[in-house]
């Protein structure tokens, strides 16, 4: 999968800038208590936690309630997937008392994370399962990388993962599956509760509203998707795996995995027959990612075009102020383009 991102700083640099930063806070805050897993570490003694990006912040700010501090690598507007860190941004990473973040999503994330030296790290993988999806694009690209897997999911102590194969093919986006991100919520909770053992009852109260709302939300997808025309629906990229395979749909996408990836001639030739075989009446398109192919995919086939948001930033566009809002908001745009019975 071809990935067209901005220059990068390498990794080297980017240590030795955080290193410099970190010198400078030092001198100007010789007052702060925070150990880079602590607790208390922000000025008014709450737990200093950094997401991030949008759906570990919504889990952060849930769970931690009045408790926590919350701040999000990722800006409003930003795309996730291909996001680049300042020396401040990953200086700011090893202050932190705590990290909610989702692995495989955000290279220099990961890079930074893994030097941050941080002790109490909520990573969203490690609490449910990841599975692979996307185009058959996707998959060629991995099947080609095969031979270089075995180093790309071993950790620096040699200890390798079961995550699936190569990382190309393992969908990321299990926080629109509202079952997966409950299990997500759960691990965060727990590790909240470790870095903040005093508040520890007030973070598992949280965490079992939460995951009640989320049961909530799951209950009413699968009853508002129960009876459609059609099970198939045409996105942007593959961000709805997770939530097609739970409510029984099915997923063509534009692009792979990654929205900036380019389809081939071929896939939007499949897209036609797909579209005209499965009575698919919409194509959708996302708020942060381009909308070009999707329009014109659209427009070639005299189809309807409407937002199914994959929920990786919230901005002024978004369908709702908060994951459950726009998740709602999804329900209702998949049941109008699905055909669903009132």
């Amino acid at each position: 999968m071809s990935r067209r991102r901005r220059p990068r700083i390498s990794p080297a640099r980017t240590l030795a800038a955080g290193a410099a930063a970190l010198g400078l806070l030092a001198l100007t805050a010789c007052g702060s208590d925070s150990d880079g897993g602590g607790g208390g570490g922000s000025a008014d003694g709450t737990l200093d936690v950094v997401a991030s990006f949008y759906p570990m912040e919504f889990l952060a700010e849930r769970i931690g309630g009045e408790h926590v501090s919350v701040s999000t690598l990722t800006k409003p507007g930003v795309e996730p997937h291909d996001l680049d860190l300042s020396p401040k941004e990953t200086a700011r990473l090893t202050e932190a008392d705590v990290i909610v973040y989702l692995k495989g999503l955000q290279p220099a994330v990961d890079e930074a994370i893994a030097q941050s030296g941080v002790t109490h790290i909520a990573e969203a993988t490690s609490y449910t399962s990841l599975e692979t999806h996307g185009t058959d694009e996707d998959h060629a690209h991995d099947e080609d990388h095969d031979d270089h897997a075995d180093d790309d999911h071993a950790d620096d102590d040699g200890h390798d993962h079961d995550h699936g194969h190569d990382h190309g093919a393992e969908d990321p986006h299990i926080w629109l599956d509202p079952v997966k991100y409950a299990e997500v919520a759960q691990g965060v909770g727990t590790a909240l509760a470790e870095a903040d053992p005093d508040n520890a009852a007030a973070y598992e109260a949280n965490t079992e509203a939460l995951v009640a709302d989320l049961t909530a939300l799951d209950e009413e997808f699968t009853a508002g998707l129960a009876d459609t025309d059609t099970k198939t629906f045409i996105t942007t990229h593959s961000a709805f795996g997770y939530l097609a395979e739970r409510y029984g749909l099915h997923e063509e996408a534009i692009a792979g995995l990654d929205p900036e990836s380019e389809p081939s001639a071929a896939r939007l030739r499949d897209l036609h027959e797909v579209a005209q075989q499965e009575n698919v009446s919409t194509v959708f398109f996302e708020t942060l990612a381009s909308d070009a192919t999707a329009r014109t995919l659209a427009d070639d086939l005299g189809l309807a075009t409407a937002v199914l948001d994959p929920l990786e930033g919230i901005t002024d566009r978004s369908a709702g102020a908060d994951y459950l809002e726009v998740m709602r908001a999804n329900l209702e745009a998949l049941r109008q383009a699905l055909g669903a019975s009132s």
